[in-house]
């Protein structure tokens, strides 16, 4: 590992290249954030050498992003998950995704949503068969962290950018292919919960607002159901969901999910281009789900 030269001593980017700024380590932040947190799952994501990737998991714990948790006695046996400081990197995993998505697999535009041909739309679509790890996302009511998934046959998480209440949002935010129309998915799914809750379904919108600013939007729409902020990044890195910069701020795009009570993506939508057909149509999958108990 790169040691930081005397003349970058001050140098907080030097000394953070350090840690993180080789190719395998960037990744096992990546694989651990997704829920990958044993030795031989990483090598069989990754596709690395045992001696590498011995080297970086030592290299991270002792660097203090990765932490050595035994979950065996005989013999011992670890898996490697993130410390406080290794959830810290989050947010610039995902604004290089973001970068990545926007200069190198796109065209430089700035957009919420984006072609179904798509590297994001790839993304999204090979969730499906995919298990959410175990994360909390502080709710609107009080900002207690809850598990996104519940225990009812399905729980429909609908991701969105923004909702103008309690505002402002970013100048030109509705000049912003995508942008448009959080509050319209809110109240569809509002006014269709019942029907979800009817076949045992839960629903859930997450964005990355804080929890505050969540909280004054869903008393004033009346929302049944809780909102979920992302404000740290977790559940996008954990899926590596799309986002956007806006705002100084990482949005995510609009996109919904069904997971059943396994943590399983049992449906993945993205892009959404037709918000009341995006609504039908997670209804329809989670009937068929509870059909199919």
């Amino acid at each position: 590992m790169r040691s930081v030269p005397e003349r970058d001593a001050a140098c907080a980017i030097a000394h953070a290249a350090a840690v993180v700024g080789d190719w395998w380590s960037l990744l096992l932040i990546r694989e651990t954030a997704r829920g990958h947190h044993r030795f031989d799952a990483l090598q069989e994501e990754l596709g690395i050498s045992r001696k590498v990737l011995t080297e970086r998991l030592a290299h991270l714990v002792a660097a203090g992003v990765l932490e050595k948790v035994p979950y065996q006695d005989r013999p011992v046996r670890h898996e490697y998950r993130l410390t406080e400081s290794g959830r810290g990197l989050l947010p610039v995993l995902l604004s290089m995704q973001d970068w990545a998505d926007r200069w190198v697999f796109g065209d430089g535009s700035l957009s919420g949503t984006a072609d179904e041909a798509s590297a994001e739309a790839r993304r999204v679509a090979g969730l499906a068969g995919e298990r959410l790890p175990r994360l909390e996302l502080p709710g609107h009511r009080d900002g207690v962290p809850v598990d996104p998934v519940t225990g009812g046959v399905a729980t429909v998480l609908f991701c969105y950018p923004a909702t103008g209440t309690p505002g402002p949002l970013p100048d030109g935010w509705s000049g912003i292919p995508g942008t448009v129309g959080c509050t319209l998915e809110n109240r569809l799914f509002r006014d269709a919960y019942e029907d979800f809750r009817a076949v045992g379904a839960e629903v859930r919108g997450v964005s990355t607002q804080r929890p505050d600013e969540q909280r004054v939007f869903a008393v004033e729409e009346g929302l049944p159901f809780t909102l979920l902020s992302d404000v740290d990044l977790r559940l996008a890195a954990a899926l590596r969901l799309p986002t956007f910069r806006a705002g100084q701020l990482l949005r995510l795009k609009r996109a919904v999910l069904v997971v059943d009570r396994d943590r399983v993506v049992r449906h993945a939508r993205f892009p959404v281009t037709d918000i009341p057909a995006a609504v039908d149509e997670a209804l329809t999958e989670v009937r068929r789900l509870a059909a199919e108990r």
